[in-house]
């Protein structure tokens, strides 16, 4: 569910890490660094003592990057010892909150707020995506104990109590592609259990509030 979660909230984020006393090779500086691997990244150093690190990660399976993330990023994050990232996604009260934020009014019902023939295509739409599952999921996702069933309600329980624009950002998930990576968690995900596993204090610049009431501010034509 919190890979799912994670998924929803918009495709750039922020990492805020504050360092130990320590400073990374040719970091403190603004001149480019010839080593390729040292090259194209999103890491900035804010001149501090001890400094910390602004970095740039975006909402995609840590497997499709890790390889390609510069050394010098990476070495950021292993030796801080506050890490501060979008939204916590590890926190249970981020989750529930985003969940909420997503629901219609009480009493309201997609139905009620969606054009009868968009409804109906929405709806065989999620029929088919529900149909297709089985065979869009891997042998290693199965072996893991990830169920077609299991996966389309985290992913698409409830839609019928949602918000029309985070439907749209649920059909938008619902594709192959997408399925196959379900249970990888995304880049900042990853590295929010990384960092309680290396037992940092971690926290959020953002607040649940701030991510949903701008999206649930648009109206039906936006």
């Amino acid at each position: 569910m919190r890979g799912t979660l994670g998924a929803f909230i918009q495709s750039c984020v922020i990492l805020l890490v504050r360092a130990d006393q320590w400073r990374l090779k040719d970091s403190a500086n603004c001149e480019l660094n010839k080593k390729q691997t040292d090259l194209n990244s999103f890491l900035w150093t804010i001149k501090r003592d001890p400094p910390s690190y602004f970095y740039g990660t975006i909402h995609v399976p840590y497997t499709r990057v890790w390889d390609f993330i510069p050394e010098n990023s990476k070495q950021a994050f292993q030796e801080s010892n506050i890490v501060y990232f979008e939204l916590d996604l590890t926190d249970p009260y981020t989750i529930s909150a985003l969940t909420s934020c997503q629901l219609l009014p009480q009493g309201e019902n997609l139905q009620d707020v969606l054009p009868r023939d968009i409804y109906r295509r929405l709806k065989r739409h999620l029929e088919y995506v529900k149909l297709m599952m089985p065979s869009w999921m891997t042998p290693d996702q199965r072996g893991k104990g990830l169920y077609a069933d299991y996966l389309f309600n985290a992913i698409a329980g409830n839609w019928e109590r949602k918000r029309p624009v985070w439907v749209m950002l649920m059909v938008n998930s619902l594709t192959e592609a997408d399925i196959k990576t379900r249970g990888v968690p995304v880049l900042d995900l990853y590295l929010a259990q990384e960092a309680e596993r290396m037992r940092k204090r971690t926290g959020a610049v953002e607040k649940v509030e701030e991510q949903c009431h701008p999206l649930n501010g648009l109206n039906f034509s936006q």
